[in-house]
Order: C-alpha cells, then sequence, then structure tokens
C-alpha cells in the first residue's frame, strides 16, 4: 500500500515537473513580432539599429524584425506607426524622437521603446525619467555637452566662437542648443546657433558662419547628422576646430568626441524589450536609460589636416579613426 502510494506520488511529481519544462521550452520558442520606426538613415540611428538587433540574438530572444524608414518625413513616421499597431506587433521599437511620438500616438496599449532621443520629458513621451506613466519607455542619448564643449578650450584656450546648425523644426535640437548656451557661459565661450529647415540648407548655413567663428559644434540633429560630411570638409578647409556629440560624427571628419556609442545605446534598449517580452516586465515599471559611459574618439586625417600634435594631452587615451 505504501509502495503504491510513493509511487503515484513520484509519477504526480515527474508530471508536473514535465509540465513545467513544457511550459519553459514553449515559452523560449515564442517567435515576437517587433517593428522598427526609423525615421531617418544615417550612421548614428542604423547603430541604434544593429546594436539592438544584436542584443536581442545574444540574449536568445527569437524575433521576426520588421524594419521601416521614415526617410525624414513625419507624415511617413505616422503612417508606419499605424500599420504596426493594425498589425498587432508585440513591441514597437521607436528610433529617434519623431518616430517615437508617432508610435505614443498610435497606441497606448503596445509597448514602446524608444532610443536616440535627447530629451524625452520634452518631447512628451514619458512624465519623467524615473516613473514613464504609460506603455513607453526607452534610452536617452542626451550627450555630455560640458564635456565636450570643454573640449574646444583644452585644444585651444584662445577659442571663444562656436558655431552650432541645428533644425529649427526638431525640438531636441532646440534643448541641446538652450544647453549649450548656458554652458558656454562658464566656458566663457559664445554659442551662434545656425538654424536650416532641410539638408540643403547646410552648405549656405555653414559658409555663413565659418569664417566669423573659431569651430563648430555638431549636436545629436538628424539634419546635421545627415550631412556631417559638408560640415567636416568646410571647417578643415577653413581651419576650423570641431567637437561632435558622438563617434559618427567623427567617422564623417569631425575632429574629436567624448561621446555616446549608439550601438551600446542600441543594446541597452535590446535588454529592456527582453525585460517586456520575455521576463513580462510592465513598461511603466521600466526608467528611461541614459549611455553609461563614453569616448573619446579622434579623426587622424582632420587632426593632421588641422596642423595639431597626436601629443597634446587632450588626445590622451582616445581611439583614433581614419
Amino acid at each position: 500500500m505504501k509502495r503504491t502510494v510513493v509511487q503515484k506520488s513520484k509519477k504526480i511529481i515527474g508530471m508536473m515537473i514535465f509540465f513545467i519544462f513544457s511550459i519553459i521550452s514553449y515559452a523560449n520558442e515564442i517567435t515576437f513580432n517587433i517593428g522598427i520606426s526609423q525615421f531617418a538613415e544615417h550612421p548614428a540611428l542604423d547603430a541604434v539599429r544593429k546594436g539592438f538587433e544584436d542584443e536581442l540574438k545574444n540574449l536568445g530572444v527569437d524575433a521576426n524584425i520588421d524594419y521601416k524608414n521614415s526617410q525624414g518625413d513625419t507624415g511617413t513616421a505616422g503612417m508606419i506607426a499605424q500599420k504596426f499597431v493594425a498589425d498587432k506587433k508585440d513591441l514597437i521599437f521607436a528610433i529617434a524622437t519623431p518616430s517615437a511620438q508617432s508610435a505614443k500616438q498610435a497606441t497606448d496599449t503596445i509597448p514602446i521603446l524608444f532610443s536616440a532621443v535627447t530629451d524625452p520629458v520634452s518631447a512628451q513621451l514619458v512624465d519623467s525619467l524615473e516613473k514613464v506613466g504609460g506603455n513607453i519607455s526607452g534610452t536617452s542619448d542626451a550627450a555630455p555637452v560640458e564635456k565636450q564643449l570643454s573640449l574646444f578650450k583644452e585644444i585651444n584656450p584662445k577659442v571663444k566662437k562656436i558655431a552650432v546648425i541645428y533644425n529649427t523644426s526638431e525640438a531636441n535640437s532646440e534643448i541641446q542648443i538652450a544647453k549649450a548656451k548656458e554652458i558656454g557661459e562658464k566656458l566663457n565661450l559664445e554659442i551662434i546657433p545656425v538654424g536650416v529647415n532641410n539638408i540643403n540648407d547646410i552648405p549656405q548655413a555653414v559658409n555663413s558662419v565659418v569664417r566669423k567663428v573659431d569651430g563648430f559644434y555638431t549636436i545629436t540633429d538628424n539634419i546635421v547628422a545627415s550631412a556631417i560630411n559638408l560640415i567636416s570638409k568646410a571647417s578643415i578647409k577653413n581651419k576650423k576646430l570641431t567637437i561632435g556629440a558622438e563617434e559618427a560624427h567623427v567617422q564623417g571628419g569631425i575632429l574629436m568626441t567624448d561621446g555616446l556609442s549608439y550601438y551600446e545605446l542600441g543594446r541597452q534598449t535590446g535588454v529592456m524589450a527582453k525585460k517586456i517580452l520575455v521576463d513580462k516586465v510592465s513598461v511603466e515599471n521600466l526608467p528611461v536609460e541614459t549611455s553609461k559611459n563614453t569616448t573619446k574618439v579622434v579623426n587622424r586625417k582632420t587632426l593632421k589636416n588641422l596642423n595639431l600634435s597626436e601629443s597634446l594631452p587632450v588626445f590622451s587615451g582616445a581611439t583614433f579613426v581614419d
């Protein structure tokens, strides 16, 4: 009798273990449908997307990726978001502020993660960085503006006037301009904003100030990023210093940055996606994250064209690219 009870107990326990492992196995085999809405096509935003996709694979998250690019058109970004909602995606990944705003307008139920957004609060994406208050969170690409503007003085203490090209219709750019002006006063730097409406305005904007300033600071702005080579070429031709907000700017010819890696930012967002999809963490419990580290990167060709020495203390510990 006792042996029969024990045998039955073992059988029940065995079935329970089998059932539990079946559930776990099934969960691991789930393929999630993720819609990626990217606002424009340039190296920084491409790096975010690659980092996100790579980290999902690294974490073992099986996902069907539906990638769409609105090519800088806000109306198209809205249509992409609506299509993702109609397709009932498991998660929407919005790269850059306009795409994130369009996604938020399209749904209050599907989880949304954003990246490459400078100020999510001012963009009205979240209530606060700590308590997002809805179905949207993500990673911010807020640049260490003071650290970056200080580089001008470290290279040449006589620098006084710095031009900043920016898109007048991009809220994040306006925020960065205000921040640069505030910090510029502390560093005895006069920040001269030059607004543009589209990429075709960049050459004229640069030419209008290049002889009046000591250098250019390139912020995280989609239009600026798309035309970074135009700014770098004009600056080199006129022997002007250039500091960028991130590494892709330096790859495009800007002299130097001490900034974030968009690829790593994408990976951080991928970790957040896994928490939502697999671990079933509610989006409202995920605070907005910022880049944990910055890296010095210097364009060696630009450095030589500006007749600067690699031995300057400001370049110590930097990674050099050609």
